[in-house]
């Protein structure tokens, strides 16, 4: 959706896609928004509780039958194990995409590897085409008059045109951008010092799989360390999500992650959007 500040003072129902690489502050910032009318619509949580609670507990349970103890409480219905995510905690999401590399070091094989990058990417796509319900239910329901969907930072790998048809049929794009290298090493450093489970476009990770195999001298995946390899790709997979992100900007507005820090209240937010609409407007 594209405005005038006129025509987005007079949207009585904002409805607003954060996008922007991991790290930069969507979720900090729906966060903040949510106690001021602000329905927060997390793709990850959603992910977690609807497309993959399967799968997650299917996992665990495939752990958990290898203990002679926990095998006999689960085949007899004594025991049951839940998935326990929560907005502010997406472990459960991360543990079922894990890191690829040698089981023994608690890395995942390439098959299964694999076949979860593929499970997870149709998920983040199946909880964005869930838009335009939830919108719906965020004011009928809970009766929240604006709408705030924090995506995931792999948003702009899934490579499916339809998804981004519903967030800009739906709602005003607004992405964060990270604006200066400091920031970006910053952000880099962050995750390489703590590696976490990632999503890679199959084109990304085949390429550079490749890549890590010559400068390590290593032959196969189990031959991987799973904590390494996540530190090493990061740099690179961030680097290539930058033109992706920018192209999805063109679509909505573009604000700093500093102008993103200021918000302190939904007035602040309101406020931030009408610079960035202005913004685009004067450099038009």
């Amino acid at each position: 959706m594209k405005f005038s500040v006129e025509q987005f003072r007079d949207w009585e129902h904002k409805r607003v896609t954060l996008v922007g690489m991991s790290g930069v502050g969507k979720s900090f910032l729906s966060a903040k928004l949510r106690g001021d009318n602000w329905f927060h619509y997390s793709g990850d949580y959603r992910i977690g509780t609807r497309y993959l609670n399967e799968h997650i507990i299917d996992m665990i349970k495939h752990q958990a039958i290898k203990v002679p103890f926990l095998k006999e409480l689960l085949r007899n219905d004594w025991i049951y194990i839940k998935n326990n995510i929560r907005v502010n905690d997406l472990g459960p999401v991360l543990s079922f995409v894990g890191k690829l590399g040698n089981p023994e070091l608690g890395g995942v094989e390439l098959g299964e590897f694999i076949e979860r990058q593929s499970i997870y990417r149709q998920a983040e796509i199946d909880a964005m085409y869930d838009i335009p319900h939830f919108i719906q239910k965020a004011q009928e329901i809970y009766g929240y008059p604006h709408f705030i969907n924090d995506v995931g930072g792999s948003l702009c790998e899934l490579d499916e045109p339809g998804v981004m048809d519903i967030l800009v049929e739906n709602t005003l794009i607004l992405y964060i951008q990270v604006t200066n290298k400091q920031q970006e090493d910053v952000l880099i450093e962050r995750a390489v010092s703590d590696p976490k489970p990632l999503y890679y476009r199959p084109e990304f990770l085949h390429e550079h799989l490749q890549i890590y195999f010559y400068e390590t001298g290593l032959d196969y995946v189990a031959q991987i360390d799973p904590d390494e390899f996540a530190r090493w790709v990061f740099p690179r997979l961030f680097h290539s999500r930058l033109p992706r992100y920018d192209a999805i900007a063109r679509l909505g507005y573009t604000v700093t992650s500093e102008e993103v820090d200021q918000v302190g209240s939904g007035r602040d937010f309101m406020e931030l959007l009408e610079t960035a609409i202005a913004r685009q407007k004067d450099a038009a």
